[in-house]
């Protein structure tokens, strides 16, 4: 399927879900619950859909973890464990995605995002929180790894809510305020899309040319929704975070149990 083949209307749907799905992403995270369901409503298969979906989102999240890490949000050495479990676990994810049933991940997973709703609307971090990183005691390898790896894999298996339950998770393990754990949570997105996107493009489930269109959008989305979080901090991230997570939550128990 190339551009030109694409009515007008769904091209539209395409372009301005990418770029509110950047925004969204850089953001608070789940911008794949419009990228995908855009990408199917185009005519793609499954499987062709969540590999575009991964290249065209690889181009948003390095924008996004790039103004984080520019603005000293984001450090590669202090969270390389994490990285590199992250990496690990999207391959098997990604991989596993064709020989596991998914609905009963389908179902459980509206009552996880909602509980990361909940968790960021009534968690005692506050805007005056200073960036600070997490202390690097025994336990926090054990902790990256973990983390690294499961939402590595989820990512490549699934994908949607990825971005959110990595905010929510640094706030439970790290207690580090709304802006550093999205700078985390935008780096970590990144890793595990681009290896996703690798293996999907060996697996040959890959649509280049709407990938690329999107992502030129993402990209714009997510330089956007990035720099306002930066500016904006805690304050402008909390009713985000908080409203993308509900909605994400309600709609995909709708999806799920209806």
């Amino acid at each position: 399927m190339s551009v030109n083949e694409l009515p007008a209307s769904i091209l539209f749907l395409l372009i301005f879900c990418a770029f509110l799905a950047g925004f969204i992403d850089a953001v608070a995270g789940g911008g794949g619950l419009l990228t995908v369901p855009a990408l199917l409503a185009s005519g793609l298969p499954p499987h062709m859909a969540l590999g575009t979906n991964k290249l065209a989102s690889t181009f948003g999240s390095i924008t996004a973890s790039y103004a984080f890490y520019k603005k000293n949000l984001f450090s590669p050495s202090f969270w390389k464990l994490s990285l590199l479990m992250t990496a690990i676990g999207a391959v098997a994810g990604t991989v596993m995605v064709s020989f596991i049933n998914p609905e009963l991940l389908n179902k459980i997973l509206p009552v996880l995002i909602g509980f990361s709703a909940l968790y960021a609307l009534f968690n005692p971090v506050k805007a005056k929180d200073t960036n600070e990183l997490p202390l690097d005691c025994a336990t926090l390898k054990y902790k990256q790894i973990s983390q690294g790896f499961t939402l590595g894999f989820y990512d490549g298996f699934a994908g949607p809510g990825t971005g959110a339950f990595w905010t929510v998770s640094n706030l439970i393990l790290y207690k580090m305020n709304l802006l550093l754990s999205s700078g985390v949570a935008r780096a970590m997105n990144f890793v595990s899309n681009i290896v996703s996107l690798i293996t999907f493009i060996i697996l040959g489930h890959v649509n280049f040319i709407v990938g690329l269109l999107m992502g030129g959008f993402l990209m714009l989305g997510a330089y956007t929704g990035a720099h306002s979080a930066i500016k904006f901090g805690n304050k402008f991230i909390r009713p985000v975070f908080t409203l993308v997570v509900s909605v994400m939550a309600i709609k995909l128990a709708y999806d799920a149990w209806f």
